[in-house]
């Protein structure tokens, strides 16, 4: 950071904009009276200068995090806030949580919006922050921590995961260790790192298992309930149906229990169906859901944790963190009709050291 990127002023920009300090103010401000041209060019100044509000680090001022997800229709985003918010609260620190779809005109609202407010650091959930998006933050001063990044993240980049692949690992070394040798998987979306993890782990329990990956038991879901139903139903409707189904979420897991359902099937007697979060929800199902935990709360809060020590100038030891999955047996899975647990392959609990952070 150099000393002018330090010194950049309403004055500085009024200046190379040709307006009024006044007319830069009511910019930032999201003032109606301003012109189009004028609005675009001074914002454009903005974002280039990396200008912010002089009483962002004011001594004494209670901290501000940011919390941005790409949608918010989800338990699964409650308990990352949960975590995040708890974190936050312990330190004295406010949070502001947002849903945005990552547009050209949405990201220069947003921008704008954490421009005109102060703002110690962001937590994007799910988000591949684009490379402009990521230089406009940096020249802002604000630190960035990803949680779960959707393909990756930039190397100077803090980001928090879940051991994915081990975690499919074990739900899929469970249900063979019960005796099931067609075992459907839902997969969530292509285009995240965790869904393909996931499935990677599955491949990986079956391929030790000395069991081809069959293409037909694998369905394509988003992670939501509605696309567990519509895969779990394709899945039981096979001339060779499964006898269990590895759901990539819980809620397309609890969207298998209702494809079973109204097929007359009974979980666990006719179908073993197993999980992915241990959401609240897992543990009321009907039966109790079998289901991988991940650490959802703990990976919220150690996200705060680590964008709160980057807003006071500290290095991170270990930028890049994956926190431990963990097999949660309940009622949901039982051996095939007909068959007996193999000897040996019982549940596994797959961790992996936390850091030293």
């Amino acid at each position: 950071m150099t000393a002018d990127e330090r010194r950049v002023t309403i004055a500085v920009i009024a200046d190379a904009a040709g307006v009024s300090v006044p007319t830069v103010s009511r910019v930032l401000n999201g003032r109606a009276d301003v012109s189009a041209a004028t609005r675009e060019r001074v914002e454009q100044l903005l974002r280039e200068q990396g200008y912010r509000r002089r009483n962002s680090r004011q001594p004494g001022r209670a901290q501000v995090l940011d919390l941005v997800f790409d949608e918010l229709d989800s338990p699964w985003a409650v308990e990352l806030i949960r975590g995040v918010a708890d974190v936050a609260h312990a330190a004295g620190a406010g949070t502001v949580v947002s849903a945005v779809h990552w547009d050209e005109t949405a990201t220069r609202l947003w921008l704008r919006n954490l421009r005109s407010r102060a703002c110690d650091g962001v937590i994007f959930v799910l988000s591949q922050v684009s490379a402009p998006l990521h230089t406009q933050l940096r020249r802002l001063h604000i630190p960035v921590v990803v949680v779960d990044p959707a393909g990756g993240a930039a190397a100077d980049v803090a980001t928090v995961g879940a051991t994915n692949w081990a975690g499919g690992l074990s739900a899929t070394e469970h249900l063979l260790g019960l005796g099931h040798r067609r075992i459907g998987l839902i997969a969530g979306p292509r285009t995240l790192a965790c869904s393909r993890a996931r499935l990677d782990g599955y491949r990986a329990a079956l391929s030790a298992a000395g069991i081809g990956l069959d293409p037909g038991l694998v369905a394509q879901g988003d992670f939501r309930h509605e696309s567990g139903y519509a895969a779990g139903g394709r899945l039981l409707d096979l001339a060779e149906p499964p006898t269990a189904v590895f759901a990539t979420s819980d809620q397309m897991a609890l969207g298998v229990y209702e494809a079973a359902r109204r097929r007359g099937l009974r979980v666990p007697a006719d179908l073993s169906v197993t999980g992915f979060d241990d959401l609240p929800e897992a543990r009321w199902s009907s039966p109790p859901l079998t289901t991988v935990r991940q650490p959802l709360a703990e990976m919220g809060g150690l996200a705060a944790h680590t964008v709160l020590r980057l807003a006071r100038g500290e290095t991170l030891q270990a930028p890049r963190v994956e926190l431990a999955t963990e097999l949660v047996v309940r009622d949901s899975t039982a051996p095939p009709r007909g068959g007996t647990p193999r000897t040996g392959r019982g549940p596994v609990t797959s961790r992996s050291p936390r850091s030293g952070r």
